[in-house]
């Protein structure tokens, strides 16, 4: 595993990382009731930063609201929790993970008066899609798995039991020799990858689908988004047919572990000239001057630890408000 924390924020305290434990009879082992959160934070001069805590943490409740799971903690304590873990973990740089779900209480489908336990975890996490992804891109092939239908499961909640159909569809992949996989909607339109949103490029206009595809409105995507209109790139949000992938002149997966990935392959067949396209490498290579502190605009998307916050210029945002 890649270095992790020595600790681990639980029920809200540190704990050693070894502590960290359950019940086998909790309910979320057996049924998957419970949400979780991807967050990163990133090595800036001013010491690390987490990026759009606010969204990710709004996200991360709004997902237990969806599932009635209640948490025991307010937002702000929320927050606080993953500031202190990264402090904690002595990290320049590191993948947070807030996790709630229903713990040991009552057995079966009846999921009532069950309590909820609250952890938030850290470690460090490099190029999710492999060594030279973001620079070189990434092999990916159309799974036979299809994305659930919006009414049979609430897309927009990032809950544990719901990544089943992205664990199947990337095992696939990867067995077949891909990077990654990417998943159809219920009507045959492209919905997102096995943990990423999907975008394609066509004659310097970005492209990308929205929640009618089942998928998770990504924090990343989000910020792509509004990176794109910042920087004058025509952006069209529609329905997806796959073959306009196979067109696109670029393709690129966006999300919190996979960052901004170029897709030079799709289903063997070339995307584009084979490697990372012009306008993903202006929105990927803004991005990262983003999250690493290097845009004083976009300073509103960063969280500083609060001990090198106090050190900071005045004039300079701590959090996102």
């Amino acid at each position: 595993m890649n270095k992790h924390s020595s600790t681990i924020w639980a029920n809200g305290k540190l704990i050693p990382w070894d502590d960290a434990r359950v019940h086998i009879m909790c309910h979320v082992l057996h049924y998957g009731t419970g949400v979780f959160e991807g967050i990163r934070a990133y090595a800036t001069d001013r010491g690390p930063a987490i990026f759009r805590l606010k969204e990710h943490v709004d996200r991360f409740f709004n997902s237990a609201k969806v599932y009635d799971i209640q948490i025991p903690f307010t937002r702000a304590q929320i927050s606080d929790a993953c500031l202190e873990t990264l402090a904690a973990s002595g990290l320049p740089s590191a993948y947070l993970r807030p996790l709630a779900f229903w713990g040991y209480g009552r057995f079966g489908l009846h999921a009532t008066n069950l309590p909820t336990e609250v952890f938030v975890a850290s470690w460090e996490w490099e190029q999710y899609l492999g060594s030279g992804g973001l620079e070189k891109g990434i092999r990916a092939v159309f799974s036979s798995w299809r994305k659930f239908a919006p009414d049979a499961l609430p897309p927009a909640a990032k809950a544990c039991g719901q990544y089943l159909s992205s664990i199947l569809s990337g095992n696939d992949a990867r067995r077949r020799g891909y990077d990654e996989a990417i998943l159809l909607d219920h009507r045959g339109c492209v919905a997102e990858g096995c943990g990423e949103n999907v975008f394609f490029v066509k004659d310097g206009e970005l492209f990308t689908n929205d929640l009618s595809s089942s998928i998770l409105p990504g924090i990343t995507r989000d910020s792509v988004l509004r990176l794109a209109k910042d920087l004058g790139i025509a952006v069209t949000v529609k329905d997806i047919a796959p073959s306009e992938l196979f067109h696109a002149d670029e393709v690129f997966f966006t999300g919190t572990a996979a960052e901004v990935t170029p897709v030079r392959e799709i289903n063997d067949r070339q995307v584009g000239e084979g490697k990372r396209g012009p306008v993903t490498e202006r929105l990927q290579k803004e991005f990262f001057r983003i999250v690493r502190g290097e845009n004083a605009k976009y300073h509103k998307w960063l969280s500083w630890l609060p001990a090198t916050a106090k050190k900071a210029p005045a004039k300079k945002a701590v959090a996102a408000k």
